[in-house]
């Protein structure tokens, strides 16, 4: 793990959005790469790339389409560099096929999903969470994906700077999936000093590597190989083909299989460095409301209101949405009656949530999926009528 140095030293106060804050957040983490393409609600994140990448010797790249701003930060990583796109759900769903190439070649990437009303274009200025599941199951394939939701501006920075850490030090592309509301959300934030940010880089072979030796898929014992940047003198192959350690296509039903569980369990070995989440779960608390992104801030709010007037009711904020946090909401199941799932779809993690509980307690879902938030009294008044 290394240090770097962060592109805005000086600790300070800021009124942003939360597009603005995943900028700040990506270029503290290291990011020197930028393409995409214009798209409503993250058009702001390539505008704040467009205007501060140069200052520090970055690229910013619009692309004829979201397609190809897929694939050039896949080609930017393999080069050596911590690369980052932002989109919304029509453009996610056109990166799907290069993010799963990424996925194929353990590109480390970041890609920002600022989501709105679907399907297709759907309502471009109003929120939504409907991608859960494509952020999960997109691609073609078994292949994990990390996935995080920020509920608020200082979040959206915090996570932004999360994800790039998780992808480095995973090789491994991280979905950053912010909603309209937070995306265009004014909060005051403090931006962190270089002393208080943990930055990872990519593992790099040794600098005396052999380079006829060099495997770049080499079974190592953490499952993540060293990293060589493409022009560094150690030449592989890349491809989306199924392949062995050295990176040329192997059409072996052995060779798939170890390649998946490696893929697989690099992430799932590691599920304590993964999984975020925040929980406000009193002993006597009968109810706990389970919500995540711009969800969780009525959540939160219709809880403490609540509690004034003694209801026995809790809340869990989930940051990473994928990989799932199974053994945190089965423990959660363990503790309540019952549990709330509050999202802005028509109920898509609700099912992971009812997996997980397994029975142990009752779950709920309330759903907005027209462009409006779930408001705190909704909330309300399910708590009242659950307990």
């Amino acid at each position: 793990m290394m240090k770097t140095k962060i592109f805005r030293p000086e600790k300070r106060a800021v009124l942003i959005q939360g597009d603005q804050a995943v900028v700040e957040g990506a270029l503290a983490a290291g990011v020197e790469f930028f393409a995409g393409y214009p798209i409503t609600p993250a058009s702001e994140i390539a505008e704040g790339f467009a205007r501060e990448l140069p200052k520090i010797g970055g690229k910013f790249l619009q692309m004829e389409d979201e397609i190809a701003g897929m694939a050039a930060v896949v080609g930017a990583s393999l080069a050596g560099k911590k690369a980052i796109t932002a989109t919304s759900g029509p453009g996610f769903a056109l990166k799907q096929e290069n993010l799963g190439f990424a996925t194929m070649v353990e590109a480390p990437v970041v890609v920002v999903n600022v989501q709105r009303v679907g399907p297709s274009t759907g309502l471009p200025t109003s929120p939504s969470q409907g991608d859960v599941m494509q952020a999960r199951w997109g691609r073609n394939g078994d292949q994990e994906i990390i996935a995080l939701a920020p509920a608020s501006v200082t979040e959206s920075y915090e996570l932004t700077i999360k994800a790039v850490n998780l992808s480095e030090k995973f090789r491994q592309p991280v979905v950053l999936m912010l909603d309209e509301v937070i995306g265009h959300l004014r909060e005051k934030i403090y931006l962190s000093t270089s002393d208080e940010i943990e930055i990872i880089d990519r593992k790099r072979p040794a600098a005396d590597q052999d380079p006829d030796q060099y495997l770049p898929y080499q079974l190592t014992d953490d499952l993540i190989p060293p990293m060589a940047d493409y022009g560094s003198g150690l030449k592989y192959h890349t491809s989306g083909l199924f392949h062995d350690q050295s990176g040329f296509p192997d059409g072996k039903n052995e060779t798939a299989k170890l390649m998946q569980d490696r893929l697989h369990n690099k992430l799932h070995n590691n599920l304590d460095q993964i999984i975020l989440y925040q929980k406000d779960i009193r002993k006597d608390d009968r109810v706990a409301v389970l919500s995540y992104g711009s969800a969780a801030r009525t959540a939160i709010s219709a809880v403490n209101t609540g509690r004034k007037d003694n209801l026995k009711a809790g809340w869990f904020k989930l940051q990473t949405i994928w990989p799932f946090a199974e053994k945190e909401v089965a423990e959660l199941a363990a503790q309540v009656e019952t549990i709330i799932v509050s999202e802005l779809n028509q109920g898509q993690l609700i099912r992971e949530v009812k997996r997980a509980a397994a029975g142990q307690a009752k779950v709920l879902g309330i759903n907005s999926y027209a462009g409006e938030l779930i408001k705190p009294e909704e909330i309300r008044a399910l708590l009242e009528e659950v307990l």
